[in-house]
């Protein structure tokens, strides 16, 4: 017998066992293992949230368990998930639970996707019935693995719920469908109400951050969707206390501006292990309602920035707000 450290082979069998591969593959972040640990800095009194504990709460996970759905509240490690599940306002995750990307600020698990469920798009069809929702929001995890990116089964679970409640109002907050032709067509053809993309950060931070990810092609996927829907809404959203500067937000807004985005979102990062990028630092609610007001200035139809600001947040009545914007233009 031979022993090596973490395995054991015998020559007779020719078999390896090897005990840190196996521990390796059940880590949530296996691609960040091999980081240094980074101290999780103390929250601010402003960011602190209660634990849910409402009524409303456990109907939701008990309405998302019951439809075998994932949701981007729970695998991103949403702050605001008991205010939001307490109204049952359930941002449904698509495609899966694992990642083909490994952006630093992320909590969702990385890793090879399982094949697509292609029962999927009627559950969460059934999912939003039972919720009793108006408005929903509908997003994914990236599918580098798929032809499409997984923009067909975006597509086809925007027709379910179409089909099962026609007046709820239907948000996607999409991939960016790198080197995918013909992906966002297709999500477009379907005509969401709300075409979301996140930026989540400034340029130069990107390969840190976002090392999957291309600013520019991400840039050109939101000027695309309005090419394709100029009637329909854009969004777009950027994480603050990544080491930006406020100029650098500024410019990302410019740039959002030339793409025809209508609605930002602006919110704080919070580090969600140690394995992740740390929060450089943590920006005050004043300085949330400044950046607010600028971006305002520069045309936006809608903008929401403050700590605990996030791409779903308030999705429902933000929304009803876009519309009321575009009306009084």
């Amino acid at each position: 017998m031979i022993f090596r450290r973490g395995s054991y082979i015998s020559p007779a069998m020719s078999t390896v066992i090897d005990q840190a591969s196996r521990e390796r593959r059940t880590l949530r972040h296996p691609e960040k293992a091999d980081r240094d640990d980074t101290p999780v800095a103390r929250k601010p009194p402003w960011i602190r949230v209660k634990a849910p504990t409402s009524r409303g709460y456990f109907e939701t996970r008990a309405i998302v368990r019951a439809n075998g759905l994932n949701t981007v509240c729970e695998e991103a490690a949403c702050p605001n998930i008991g205010e939001c599940w307490a109204e049952r306002h359930a941002t449904m995750m698509i495609m899966g639970e694992v990642c083909t990307r490994a952006c630093g600020f992320c909590n969702v698990r990385t890793g090879l996707p399982a094949p697509l469920d292609e029962d999927e798009p009627r559950r969460v069809a059934q999912a939003v019935a039972t919720l009793g929702l108006k408005h929903v929001v509908i997003t994914s995890v990236d599918r580098d693995d798929l032809a499409d990116g997984g923009a067909a089964h975006f597509a086809r679970t925007i027709t379910a719920i179409r089909d099962t409640t026609p007046a709820t109002t239907i948000e996607v907050l999409v991939p960016d469908f790198l080197r995918k032709p013909g992906a966002i067509e297709t999500v477009m053809a379907s005509r969401p109400d709300v075409l979301n993309h996140n930026l989540e950060t400034v340029p130069r931070l990107y390969l840190t951050i976002r090392p999957g990810a291309r600013y520019y092609a991400s840039l050109r996927l939101l000027e695309r969707a309005k090419e394709l829907v100029p009637s329909g809404f854009s969004k777009s959203g950027l994480m603050a206390g990544l080491g930006e500067s406020r100029e650098e937000i500024m410019q990302v807004m410019d740039d959002l501006r030339i793409a025809g985005v209508d609605f930002l979102t602006i919110g704080q990062y919070l580090q969600p292990t140690r394995k992740h990028a740390p929060v450089a630092r943590f920006w005050t609610p004043e300085e949330f309602a400044r950046l607010e007001q600028i971006a305002r200035a520069k045309g936006f139809l809608m903008v929401s920035a403050s700590p605990l600001t996030r791409s779903s947040y308030h999705a429902d009545v933000d929304f009803r707000a876009l519309q009321n914007a575009r009306a009084s233009a």
